[in-house]
C-alpha cells in the first residue's frame, strides 16, 4: 500500500480527476515541485513566510522519525505536483507521540477530495509507524491550520480532529515610539558569537522545556539551525548573560526575511525564539530584550516586527508582548486526533 521511490499508488478513493495520479518521492527532482506546491497551499491559506527549493533542501537532508521514501505521498495531474503529504514523528517530554500529518494542495485543485485521500493515507502509514512505539504510550494526529484555512479546518473536523491550540500572529510598528525597558541587574546583552552557538541552542531548550508540545530537539536540527540563512542571523540576536555566573540567561533571536518582505513589499522584522531560563523568569528580563530587539530592527530599516505567541502560554507572555506594543493580527489552529 505504501509508496516506494516512483511508485504509483493505488487508492481505493482515488477522486475522479482526469491525470491524477498518487506516488512516491523520487528525490531532488520533487524538491521545486514541493516548493510551489507549499507556497501556494501557505499563501492562500494565511502564511505568509516563502520557501524556496534550498530551504526544502535543508530540511530533507536534516529530517528525523521522517523517511519521504516511506512515510511521503505525493499527487499528480498531467506529471505536474498538486500536492503531497509526509508524515514525522516527535515524542514530546510529557511521553506523548506525536505524528505529524500536514496536507498541502495547490489552491486551484481544493474541494475535489483529494487532500481527503491524502490523509486517509498518511493517517494510515503513521498508524504502521506508530505501531513500533510502545502499546501503552498516549499517540496524536497533529496538524496545523493557517488563520485563512477553513476549508483545511472543516475537513479535518470532519475527521475527528479537533482545536487543541491556538497561537496568535501579532504585529507593532516600528515607526512609533518604542518601549524602553531596562536590563536587569546583574544580566548584560553580549554579542552572539560562534563559539556560543551550542551554549544559546541550549539554553532555549531548557527554557521552552516546560512548554505546551515541547519534544527535544535533536542533533540534526541544530546542524540544520546553523545552515538557515533566514532565522540563523546571530548578527541582530539579544542573548542576555548572568554577569557572575558567566551563563546565559535568556534571548531573542531576531531575524528579517527579504524574501518574505520582498513578495509582501513590506519592511517586517521577527522578534522571535524568545526565552526565558526559569531561574531568570518574573524579573523583566524579556521585556528589556524584546525592546532591544525592536531597536535593533528599526535601526536596520524595518518599520514594523512580527512574532507568535501560544496563547496559554504559562508564563503570561502574551501580556509582555502587548506591553512592548504588540496587536494580534491573525490566529493559526494547532489540530490534534487520537490515534488508536
Amino acid at each position: 500500500m505504501f509508496a516506494q521511490p516512483d511508485e504509483v499508488v493505488a487508492f481505493p478513493e482515488l477522486p475522479n480527476i482526469p491525470g491524477l495520479v498518487f506516488r512516491g518521492f523520487r528525490g531532488e527532482s520533487d524538491y521545486p515541485g514541493i516548493a510551489a506546491v507549499d507556497n501556494a497551499s501557505r499563501e492562500v491559506d494565511g502564511l505568509e513566510w516563502v520557501l524556496t527549493v534550498d530551504d526544502i533542501d535543508r530540511e530533507y537532508s536534516h529530517l528525523v522519525n521522517s523517511d519521504p521514501l516511506r512515510d511521503m505521498i505525493i499527487a499528480e495531474i498531467n506529471g505536474e505536483i498538486v500536492g503531497f503529504s509526509r508524515g514525522e514523528w516527535l515524542l514530546e517530554v510529557s511521553g506523548l507521540y506525536r505524528s505529524s500529518v500536514p496536507l498541502l494542495l495547490s489552491p486551484v485543485w481544493r474541494g475535489q477530495g483529494i487532500r481527503r485521500a491524502m490523509l486517509h493515507w498518511i493517517e494510515a502509514r503513521m498508524r504502521q509507524v506508530a505501531a513500533g512505539h510502545p502499546a501503552e504510550a498516549d499517540k496524536v494526529f497533529s496538524m496545523w491550520t493557517g488563520p485563512k484555512a477553513d476549508s483545511l479546518a472543516a475537513l479535518l473536523e470532519g475527521e475527528g480532529y479537533r482545536p487543541a491550540r491556538y497561537f496568535n500572529k501579532m504585529v507593532r510598528s516600528l515607526e512609533e515610539s518604542l518601549p524602553d525597558f531596562p536590563m536587569p541587574s546583574g544580566l548584560e546583552v553580549r554579542p552572539a558569537r560562534p563559539e556560543h552557538y551550542r551554549l544559546i541552542w541550549d539554553a532555549a531548550e531548557e527554557a521552552f522545556r516546560d512548554h505546551w508540545g515541547f519534544s527535544p530537539s535533536e542533533e540534526a536540527y541544530y546542524q540544520e539551525w546553523l545552515e538557515d540563512p533566514v532565522i540563523f542571523q546571530p548578527e541582530l540576536w539579544q542573548i542576555a548573560w548572568d554577569t557572575e555566573r558567566d551563563e546565559i540567561a535568556g534571548q531573542v533571536r531576531t531575524f528579517i526575511d527579504e524574501l518574505e518582505n520582498e513578495k509582501h513589499n513590506r519592511r517586517r522584522g521577527y522578534t522571535e525564539f524568545i526565552s526565558v531560563r526559569r531561574p531568570y523568569r518574573r524579573r523583566g528580563l524579556a521585556r528589556a530584550l524584546i525592546a532591544e530587539s525592536l531597536r535593533v530592527q528599526r535601526a536596520h530599516g524595518m518599520t514594523e516586527s512580527a512574532l507568535t505567541v501560544d496563547t496559554e502560554n504559562l508564563t503570561g507572555a502574551t501580556r509582555i508582548y502587548e506591553d512592548c506594543g504588540f496587536t494580534v493580527e491573525s490566529r493559526a489552529t494547532s489540530y490534534r486526533k487520537s490515534l488508536g
